[in-house]
């Protein structure tokens, strides 16, 4: 972590040098001021280029000093920023790879920009909850006009530089460089004839010089408000930056500034954006193994084998082939086989139709992808991927044919959500070389990926599995053996909780409503339906010769015992109308959930919102707080981003140990300890876990 600082003649060089990404962490921020004072006081140097190493200018600010007095120790961004455009001597940002949040802030501030065509520029920071805080909303207007950057800072998303130079008008770049090989000539050339046109007479530009307005303020800044509410539900940043960037067209600079910064400290301070942030930082985790040996490397994975071409096998393959990785479909039938390929084809068809795929790109996928009935047709694959009915018999079917087959060194996983994988790796001569690979449904669409580590898969193994993750563009969270792994594991007693909330007096749709409210995109019950009711009917029947300790309501067996499966039925814990996923309260459903309370002996109760939301959101803490006690999941921020990428927790609570952390732990116990004694309440069930307590008792978190 340094600047570097080269002379090439009368121009200053200065590199910031803080892999891989060029993060301006404090020590980067007081290095860069130095080196800027350096030129300064150099009657040699007419001029600065400003420039990153490795190809990257900057992707912003250290995130890991949010939150923190660092990220406002002098001098903050704000100064820094404030001294380049102060500088009495031209200075050139030269922008490659990316130029983010901060980095480009840092570059706004600079008198000249070029940037290659490729550079990918962005104002990210809403979607940590925040907005820029270092003069993005107010010189971004200046440099692209009002409505690109309010665009840009809105969404957060990044544009390639060759995008945004074409706005006409635009005052964002200076010029582009032919390429990254260039870049730093270029820029210097730029730098030299900026000293130039200063010796001649010219004063330096600046962005905060220029004007910005909008011809329509009123009636823009009206819609862009209502649209942008609109989509951000409970999130202030988005509908903050349309103020501010409002605030641009008709405030002084230096007071869009101040009014600028400030609402960033308060943003910072925001529950949704620590949330968020959080979330940020439990992504790039997840990513260390803390035993991994140093100098593993991944074995190559250049084709890929998937056994069973039902939703998920099919899932599973359209994610191998749009990242371009050659697979075979392995099915036992002709019928199931022509089914899977077809499906397929019709997503790589419709994809092309929407105009999400270029027309070569359709026959490059399908050209990847192969069928077969024979075993012996994957002996060269080096990853196989079963993907068939969770049945242990089927699954040692599965494993020990591949065995067979399948050459020395080749990778045998399984998609297995439940099943006991060390069992599994047990049917095959090679466990060192079996892993779990649980994909959520549906496969090519959803972020999560569970890599699962048996007691004997090699580092090796491991290390490839989150290699090919990576490479399908998965989050990747590492899990040990236990039935359900993390997610589906805690899963469970949330759902066993939610059918106790039915026999003591709730609906279906009640208990729905108030986790929606909460942030779910799908409470607990339509969420079943959509998955199929008949799969948790699998799991508690063999939850009950497995595990007969725990407790279960008999009201989801009486549902699957009609038949009512769910939206692939028809009918479950609603009903439904062919061809719409409305789900209609069912009197089926209320007589049958009725009788089951007569039946028990349980008289009804009208249960508050709040006490639906805590009972399902602490059974997900306490089973998690098992899964950490247990070394089933590395870190609890592990736990929470299995549930903010695979099971809808809303982005802006952090997951569910950030919630309790948030919460504070001592209340979470004392509120579980609160429902064992109430009417009904399950003693064994509440009892707060070790490792809950232990953290209690030391005044700690889950995510310390």
């Amino acid at each position: 972590m340094t600047v570097h600082y080269d002379l090439y003649g009368e121009v200053a060089l200065i590199r910031l040098d803080n892999p891989p990404m060029n993060g301006l962490s404090l020590a980067i921020r007081q290095a860069a001021v130095k080196a800027l004072e350096q030129a300064r006081q150099d009657p040699e140097v007419r001029a600065v280029v400003l420039m990153g190493a490795a190809r990257v200018f900057s992707s912003g600010a250290d995130i890991k000093e949010f939150g923190s007095p660092l990220a406002f120790q002098g001098p903050n961004l704000s100064q820094l920023i404030a001294m380049v455009e102060r500088s009495p001597k031209p200075v050139v940002a030269a922008l490659g790879g990316v130029a983010m949040g901060g980095g480009l802030e840092l570059a706004l501030g600079c008198h000249y920009r070029i940037a290659t065509p490729d550079c990918s520029l962005a104002l990210p920071e809403v979607k940590l909850g925040l907005v820029p805080g270092a003069g993005g909303t107010q010189r971004l207007p200046r440099a692209l006009g009002v409505e690109p950057a309010l665009n840009l800072v809105v969404s957060g998303d990044a544009v390639k530089a060759e995008q945004l130079a074409a706005i006409p008008g635009q005052r964002l770049f200076d010029r582009l460089a032919a390429g990254a090989e260039t870049l730093r000539d270029e820029a210097i050339a730029l730098a030299r004839a900026g000293a130039d046109a200063q010796a001649a007479g010219q004063p330096l530009p600046r962005l905060r010089d220029l004007p910005c307005s909008h011809p329509r303020a009123d009636g823009y800044f009206h819609f862009a408000r209502t649209l942008v509410k609109g989509k951000a539900g409970p999130l202030p940043a988005p509908v903050k930056a349309v103020d501010l960037v409002e605030t641009a067209t008709r405030s002084p600079f230096d007071e869009g500034m101040a009014i600028e910064f400030q609402s960033f400290r308060l943003l910072m301070e925001s529950p949704e954006s620590a949330a968020l942030r959080h979330a940020f930082l439990a992504e790039r985790a997840a990513s260390r193994i803390a035993d991994m040996p140093p100098g593993i490397r991944p074995r190559d994975v250049q084709s890929v084998a998937v056994v069973g071409a039902g939703t998920m096998g099919c899932g599973i393959a359209i994610s191998l082939l749009q990242a371009g990785l050659p697979v075979t479909l392995l099915e036992t039938k002709q019928e199931a086989l022509d089914r899977g390929l077809a499906s397929i084809r019709q997503h790589f068809e419709t994809e092309l139709r929407k105009g999400r795929l270029k027309p070569g790109q359709l026959d490059e996928r399908l050209a990847l992808l192969r069928g077969s009935l024979d075993y012996a047709d994957l002996a060269q694959a080096d990853l196989a991927i079963e993907a068939v009915f969770e049945d242990m018999g089927v699954k040692e079917s599965v494993f020990r044919q591949l065995d067979a087959v399948m050459k020395p060194g080749a990778i045998l996983a399984s998609n297995t959500s439940t099943l006991d994988l060390d069992r599994i790796a047990a049917f095959t001569q090679r466990p060192q070389d079996v892993v779990g690979l649980h994909f959520f449904s549906p496969a090519h669409l959803m972020k999560l990926l569970e890599v699962v580590r048996g007691v004997q898969t090699s580092h090796e193994v491991l290390a490839t599995a989150m290699a090919l993750g990576k490479r399908i563009r998965k989050t990747c969270v590492v899990s040990g053996v236990c039935d359900g792994f993390i997610g589906n594991r805690m899963l469970d007693p949330y759902l066993r909780q939610a059918a106790f909330l039915l026999e003591e007096g709730c609906s279906p749709a009640e208990v729905d409503r108030a986790m929606e409210k909460f942030g779910f995109p799908m409470g607990p019950f339509r969420m079943s339906d959509m998955a199929g009711n008949d799969i948790g009917w699998y799991i508690r029947q063999r939850h009950r010769l497995e595990r007969p300790e725990i407790r279960h309501s008999a009201v989801a067996d009486r549902l699957c015992e009609l038949g009512r499966f769910g939206q692939k039925t028809g009918a479950g814990w609603y009903d439904y109308v062919a061809g719409r996923r409305d789900a209609i309260p069912s009197p089926v459903v209320q007589q049958l959930i009725e009788q089951h309370r007569q039946a028990i002996g349980i008289v009804p109760r009208r249960v508050p919102e709040q006490e639906i939301v805590q009972r399902l959101l602490l059974a997900l803490v306490n089973e998690g707080a098992r899964i950490l006690e247990q070394g089933i999941a590395a870190r609890a921020s592990d736990i929470d981003l299995v549930y903010l990428t695979g099971y809808g927790f809303p982005a802006w609570r952090g997951g569910p140990m950030h919630y309790a952390d948030q919460l504070g732990l001592f209340e979470v116990a004392e509120t579980m300890r609160q429902f064992a004694q109430a009417p009904n309440g399950d003693a064994v069930f509440w009892q707060p876990a070790e490792w809950l307590q232990r953290l209690v008792a030391a005044g700690g978190r889950f995510n310390g």
